[in-house]
């Protein structure tokens, strides 16, 4: 029998002791959630600044997707795809229509949609644009981030992701982010199937590129028959005040990539959008997954698709976005380096000769009573819950302020 009277500090060491040590969190163990909120163990309640890594959001346990959830559960939760499924097809039909591509491809985590895309890519390559099999090449962007599988790590310049993994996997070529005319350069390989690209790029500090650059790289991209391939795991769904930050350059993507928010933080779902030239390059047997598209995960993305459209999540997060970095431009001290988002995808660099690490701050800002995480040593990632209001926008801002002066 598991004790349920434990303190925050022996529940963490309770998973020091049973769990690989692949994440370094922060020294707090939450309950329970709503909306914006979460409450530890012992009852302090936090504004939510990270959710999820934007899986959430919706907020935390939004009544409408957590209804769906619990009424599919108890009809049918998984099926595989050796059969049909009236929710899967319902969903096929609803989420191309929400997006306007042909066809969907299910997958659960991230990574895997990714890892997905990049095998349709080079199908393509090989099917339609008539490449030497197994000379297929995918351009990346330098301190992107996909994911963390063997096949992803190899695309990546993260030596901490990398470090002690290999060998990896070839067919990748990098290049800066942001840089129209190293991806011109690089088109030039005659091999070359796809351009796989973050609109924004998160893992690595919230890099926003410069106005005009996604257009720019999907008009190359056509011009040389190469695939334009959007990660849109993290900056979609609302994230950055459009329902795609690709939306803001009007670019649509060969492949769009889904995850995260696509169900609300209530399950894992993710997946892979495109043309019937792209898609159809799979036949049956060449790619599949257990739980990829099965009856519950439709039902809930479904649900978490119409939230954001009827609760106008995109539309609040470009409002709030703009209050948010306004209040935080107005923060006068030493250790505030550098502010840069769209919508509510944001960050705020921490100047370290001022004598705080991010991670000093985000411990800090949790005293206070809000949760935000570091990424790598010197950003925090602020990424609340789309349904945010101004007034606990403000709140946030106010614990930040209070934190760097601390």
């Amino acid at each position: 029998m598991i004790a349920t009277n434990k303190t925050s500090a022996d529940w963490i060491a309770v998973e020091q002791a049973h769990t690989a040590h692949n994440y370094h969190p922060l020294p707090v163990v939450l309950e329970k959630a709503s909306g914006i909120y979460a409450w530890d163990v012992e009852g302090k309640k936090y504004i939510d600044c990270l959710a999820a890594y934007s899986a959430v959001n919706q907020g935390h346990c939004h009544p409408k997707i957590t209804e769906a959830l619990i009424k599919q559960a108890q009809q049918l939760s998984l099926t595989s795809r050796a059969f049909y499924s009236r929710a899967f097809a319902a969903f096929t039909e609803y989420i191309t229509d929400y997006f306007g591509f042909d066809r969907f491809l299910p997958a659960n985590t991230g990574v895997e949609a990714v890892e997905a895309a990049m095998k349709l890519c080079r199908k393509w390559a090989y099917q339609v644009k008539g490449l030497a099999e197994n000379k297929a090449k995918i351009i990346v962007c330098r301190n992107n981030f996909h994911g963390r599988t063997i096949t992803v790590i190899s695309a990546s310049s993260d030596e901490t992701a990398r470090a002690e993994f290999g060998p990896f996997t070839p067919g990748f070529v990098q290049i800066p982010f942001n840089d129209v005319q190293a991806l011109e350069l690089a088109l030039q390989d005659p091999d070359i199937a796809g351009f796989l690209v973050e609109p924004i790029q998160g893992e690595a500090g919230v890099i926003v590129p410069a106005e005009g650059y996604l257009k720019a790289c999907a008009a190359l991209c056509q011009k040389h028959n190469v695939l334009f391939i959007a990660d849109e795991i993290q900056t979609g769904l609302g994230r950055t005040g459009r329902m795609l930050a690709c939306d803001y350059e009007n670019v649509k993507p060969d492949l769009l990539i889904l995850g995260k928010a696509l169900s609300g933080g209530m399950y894992p779902v993710s997946g892979v959008l495109g043309s019937d030239e792209v898609m159809l390059c799979f036949k049956p047997g060449e790619h599949g997954s257990t739980y990829g598209g099965n009856p519950l995960a439709c039902v809930v993305s479904t649900a978490a698709l119409e939230v954001i459209r009827k609760e106008d999540l995109s539309g609040n997060s470009e409002r709030m976005g703009l209050v948010f970095r306004d209040a935080l431009q107005k923060i006068n001290h030493v250790s505030l380096r550098t502010i840069r988002g769209k919508g509510l995808m944001n960050a705020i660099e921490i100047e370290p000769s001022a004598g705080k690490s991010a991670w000093d701050v985000c411990l800090r800002m949790m005293e206070l009573g809000v949760l935000a995480k570091p990424t790598h040593n010197d950003t925090i990632r602020l990424s609340p819950p789309l349904i945010i209001k101004e007034a606990e926008i403000l709140q946030v801002v106010d614990v930040i302020k209070a934190s760097l002066e601390a």
